[in-house]
């Protein structure tokens, strides 16, 4: 392969896009030190996280340990990812033909829009400007011979433009270090050899590198030798099965935002209905007129219908101000996107109809919408030590997620059948000793006597005491002063047949819940 057969290309790279991405989707102030933590490391960071000694590699608390303030995310790729089709589209506005590298990291032949604009500066310059005003900030373009060669002129270029020229690109990527490559393993061996330039690896025979270390190997010597052969394949951009309102002016009153946006969830509607498509789980994305993004998935348990739709969008414009007062901020975009969708065949009603499950849920859904989203909800059976922990309120319509789930080791939580009346708040009670003394438990957990009488919330006449269990100890979250919490729990069954779940923390006694 020649120099002549390489692609002159143009790379777009966003530094930081995923810690850029998750502080703009949560509210997050962009110079707030950040780290996005993934199996319990450091995934990505902020450039002010950087500056504290923060990287890539890092454990959880050997970060924190570095800078006190640092904000900690879960990262999440389906965000990473998701973001980052915005600045495709906008780079398509200007330039077709973009290959998608990665979330962060997009390419496009230099050839046509140099001859468009001019040159490839001033090609460069006109996207980052178009960039700038989205609010994408601090991306590099990077013009040189092939993708790779592309890439490291974006990254360790002195300015926002770096250019390579044409046939440049052997020697502006001798200096550099074979980690370059992403191949750790050969990076390490070349080192070992002597060879720890791209350019000293690169004076090696061709024949020799194959024979040596194979066809990656190969592969790996032309990049080094500035012959990266790839081509940038133009990505087939998906069908827009989103939709878009943009409001001029921008409206702060929810009543407003939703009426104005009604026919765009018809349109969105049939758009899926057009391709044979339902949606099962959408996202709805609003912008305020000060560049605040407020993004949300709502689930559904079959599939949306327009009106539906409109009411996430209220119930989450709701959930950003109040509907008397009006918005914090004027909205001027609402975007639905579907986040999951199904084969319309899979949700076709049956020959009967739904039935009363179909009524029910009209019936509900109706009310919700009157009222709010969380003003319906079932009952579901979360994880927990302690039973009220256990009780989960999901809102009408939403599945069932749980921030801890039932199924994992809860050590401390009362095994067998549970109680059938838990009490919303614990109830204050009275248990007595023989000698007529509260009952205690010492630091050993042992009992200063057996429980004798028991008084009953609501009750002033305590009852005699037929057979009691306990106590079992509970000492959660020791490490959080903020958290911690050490009690006792027993079980006391009176002598009219009551039984009831007390515990004991603080020197007070409260009822948890009765065995009915």
């Amino acid at each position: 392969m020649t120099l002549a057969e390489t692609t002159r290309t143009m790379l777009l790279w966003c530094p930081d896009w995923p810690a850029f991405a998750a502080a703009r989707a949560a509210g997050i102030p962009l110079d707030t030190p950040l780290a996005l933590i993934d199996k319990g490391e450091v995934h990505a960071c902020s450039s002010s996280a950087r500056a504290e000694g923060v990287k890539r590699g890092l454990r959880l608390r050997e970060a924190q340990s570095r800078c006190s303030s640092l904000e900690v995310l879960p990262f999440d790729p389906e965000l990473d990812a998701r973001s980052f089709d915005p600045i495709v589209e906008a780079i398509e506005e200007r330039m077709p033909g973009v290959q998608l590298v990665r979330p962060g990291i997009a390419a496009v032949k230099a050839s046509g829009p140099a001859r468009y604009y001019g040159s490839e500066e001033l090609a460069a310059e006109s996207l980052l400007e178009h960039l700038d005003d989205l609010g994408v900030v601090g991306g590099r373009i990077g013009i040189a011979d092939g993708p790779f060669a592309a890439e490291q002129a974006a990254r360790r270029g002195s300015g926002r433009v770096s250019v390579v020229e044409a046939d440049g690109s052997p020697a502006f990527l001798a200096p550099m270090p074979v980690s370059l490559l992403g191949m750790p393993q050969l990076a390490m061996l070349l080192r070992r050899l002597g060879l720890p330039t791209l350019g000293a690896f690169a004076s090696l025979p061709e024949t020799e590198v194959r024979d040596r270390f194979g066809a990656e190997g190969a592969a790996a010597h032309r990049l080094a030798a500035g012959l990266d052969g790839r081509r940038v394949i133009p990505r087939i951009p998906p069908d827009e099965l989103d939709v878009e309102v943009h409001f001029e002016p921008p409206l702060d009153r929810v009543d407003q935002v939703t009426f104005g946006f009604r026919s765009a969830a018809d349109r969105f509607i049939e758009r899926l209905s057009g391709h044979r498509l339902v949606c099962t789980a959408l996202r709805v994305e609003v912008t305020s007129e000060t560049g605040e993004l407020s993004a949300r998935t709502w689930l559904h348990p079959r599939s949306f219908q327009a009106s539906e739709v409109v009411d996430r969008v209220r119930w989450q414009l709701q959930g950003i101000g109040s509907i008397d007062s009006g918005l914090r901020s004027a909205v001027n975009r609402v975007r639905v996107v579907p986040h999951s969708v199904d084969e319309t065949a899979h949700h076709e009603p049956g020959l009967w109809g739904g039935g009363p499950d179909a009524a029910l849920h009209h019936g509900l859904s109706r009310v919700q919408s009157m009222l709010g989203h969380t003003a319906v909800a079932t009952f579901a059976i979360g994880g927990g030590r302690l039973l009220a922990d256990r009780q989960v309120l999901v809102p009408w319509g939403d599945r069932e997620q749980t921030e801890r789930p039932a199924d994992r080791p809860w050590p401390g939580a009362i095994s067998g059948l549970p109680p059938a009346t838990v009490f919303p708040k614990r109830l204050p009670c009275t248990v007595l000793t023989p000698d007529g003394s509260a009952i205690a438990v010492d630091a050993r957990g042992v009992l200063s006597g057996p429980p004798s009488r028991f008084a009953a919330p609501g009750s002033g006449r305590p009852q005699a005491v037929r057979s009691w269990a306990g106590p079992w100890p509970l000492d959660e979250r020791w490490w959080d002063a903020d958290a911690a919490r050490m009690l006792n729990r027993f079980q006391i069954i009176t002598a009219d047949g009551d039984a009831w779940l007390v515990l004991l923390e603080g020197g007070d006694c409260f009822v948890e819940a009765r065995y009915d």
